[in-house]
């Protein structure tokens, strides 16, 4: 099986591969699953959402359990230079899933191993495949049991696995961490081929450093969540500020105020727009109900060149009383300091608010920018540097806009587990920074290298300035790039590398540790 695989890596005339090749190898593995080279039905695993990097693999497989991954993986093993990379939905933006030459693991061929609610303690979990979609858990837990996990992102069209491997941020995160806070046990398949259980009790060292481990040492094929009772509806508000010291003085507020013992919104995010119509990257973008538009005359004469909205969102069932909700709407809000005449304010049900961005999704496919190269960039800057990252970036690099959100909005340091291996600022509150730049094939918008010279321009600016800050879904073209992003965590990272992955098969794409050859 080996040589047959290893014939398919130093094959330069692609067109001799024969099927009888691919059958002598999928019934050496004996996968459950299916194994898949050349041609167009491999082509989705040499692109990303990303659009800016493509690598062909040597081969696609859709395993069907855990096993199946392992027997690919101890396969790998064998050979001289084979890599395997799990792909979830393929949303990396740099290649991360990517296998050059490699094996790529489908895993969404694996959704629906798992999906099984329990109860421990007291305390409701459900246990979901690594390969599943968030948005599909979402819809099965609220629909079969009215109850769902506390932690999302924005976009939930992503597997389980993928975000797991990375973090999972968005507006719940003051309150419950990201994603990798609110799981408790783990089905991994290491980079030795072992399928391995690990929780914070069993094999803790593999657990914590999956979490946000970038894939560098295991697959996710299983993953307990943890869960709790789903509300029938949300009260969704933006709010709008010209001044970014009093934008970030009321969302540190809000996030802060559950520490305190005292109520708060359920979600918390915020966002950065141009002052102007623009209707991508301006006004326009702000009312999300189109009979209640952005009267802009309201916008002080003394505004820069960006405003900024406060997006947070109360959830309730359908039974509440919704004066009562008011109450506590307008009690929250009466201590914020927004412009009173820039409001806007919808109820949707709970699955319509979490998966908001589906509705975004759909626009941008039917628009044709959705398939468009996205360089988008993601960092967590600590508070201290915030209004200076404002100043340069916000009002200076990018006071035009980006052709999507630029999301920025605080978490709590205190919330997310330091045992992970996810890397954020030091200080206690840091800002999640997202530049979600959606690309047009307008001739007279900037090119992609333009846009990625000018993420690089704004990390290093960062960089010279000294900022305490860390770069989320990292993409690095060095090592000693990777040391400075680990810091002192990098020996432990190394080392865990050697324990879990010591060929370092898995996840070439990240460009973290080159192949080894079988000792």
């Amino acid at each position: 099986m080996i040589a047959c695989l290893e014939r398919y890596v130093h094959e330069t005339d692609t067109e001799s591969r024969q099927d009888d090749d691919v059958s002598s190898i999928c019934n050496t593995l004996d996968l459950q699953g299916s194994i898949e080279s050349g041609g167009g039905s491999t082509s989705f695993a040499y692109k990303d959402f990303g659009g800016m990097y493509s690598f062909e693999p040597l081969a696609v497989i859709r395993p069907s359990c855990a096993d199946d991954v392992a027997r690919v993986v101890k396969a790998a093993s064998r050979s001289s230079n084979l890599t395997v990379a799990a792909r979830g939905n393929g949303h990396s933006i740099n290649g991360q899933a990517m296998a050059h030459r490699g094996l790529v693991l489908d895993m969404r061929s694996t959704e629906v191993n798992h999906f099984k609610p329990l109860t421990v303690n007291g305390v409701y979990y459900v246990d979901v495949s690594g390969g599943a979609l968030w948005e599909d858990v979402l819809k099965r837990c609220v629909l079969e049991f009215r109850m769902a996990p506390r932690s999302w992102t924005d976009y939930l069209s992503l597997t389980v696995g993928g975000t797991l491997s990375n973090a999972g941020v968005s507006g719940q995160a003051f309150r419950y961490g990201p994603q990798t806070s609110n799981v408790t046990e783990l089905e991994v398949v290491t980079g030795k081929g072992d399928v391995l259980i690990c929780s914070e009790n069993e094999n803790p060292e593999l657990f914590f450093g999956v979490l946000g481990g970038l894939g560098q040492f295991g697959v996710i094929t299983r993953a307990r969540v943890v869960l709790q009772s789903a509300p029938d509806m949300v009260r969704w508000i933006r709010v709008v500020y010209s001044e970014f010291d009093e934008f970030t003085r009321d969302a540190e507020l809000l996030v802060t105020l559950p520490a305190k013992g005292e109520s708060s919104f359920d979600y918390v995010e915020g966002f950065v727009f141009v002052n102007s119509d623009d209707p991508v990257n301006g006004w326009p973008s702000v009312s999300m109900d189109p009979e209640h538009g952005f009267e802009s005359d309201y916008i002080p004469p003394t505004a820069g060149s960006v405003v900024y909205c406060l997006e947070v969102a109360l959830h309730y069932n359908s039974e509440d009383n919704l004066s009562a909700v008011d109450t506590v709407v307008s009690g929250l809000l009466g201590r914020l300091g927004f412009n009173r005449n820039l409001k806007f304010q919808v109820d949707v049900s709970y699955v319509d608010f979490l998966l908001r961005v589906k509705r975004v999704e759909e626009h941008a496919k039917a628009s044709g920018i959705w398939d468009s190269p996205h360089p988008w960039l993601n960092m967590f800057v600590s508070k201290s540097d915030i209004a200076e990252f404002d100043r340069a970036v916000f009002n200076k690099i990018l006071k035009d806009g980006i052709g999507g959100p630029m999301l920025v909005y605080p978490a709590l340091r205190s919330k997310w587990d330091n045992r992970t291996s996810v890397m954020v600022p030091d200080e206690e509150i840091f800002y999640l920074v997202a530049l979600l730049r959606f690309t047009c094939p307008n001739p007279k918008a900037p090119s992609i290298e333009k846009l990625v010279a000018q993420n690089h321009e704004i990390i290093q600016y960062c960089n010279k300035r000294g900022f305490d800050f860390k770069l989320y879904l990292p993409h690095y073209k060095s090592q000693e790039e990777w040391k400075n992003h680990f810091g002192n965590q990098w020996t432990r990272f190394v080392e865990m590398k050697a324990c879990f992955d010591p060929m370092a098969i898995l996840s070439p794409g990240q460009n973290i540790f080159s192949r080894l050859p079988q000792p």
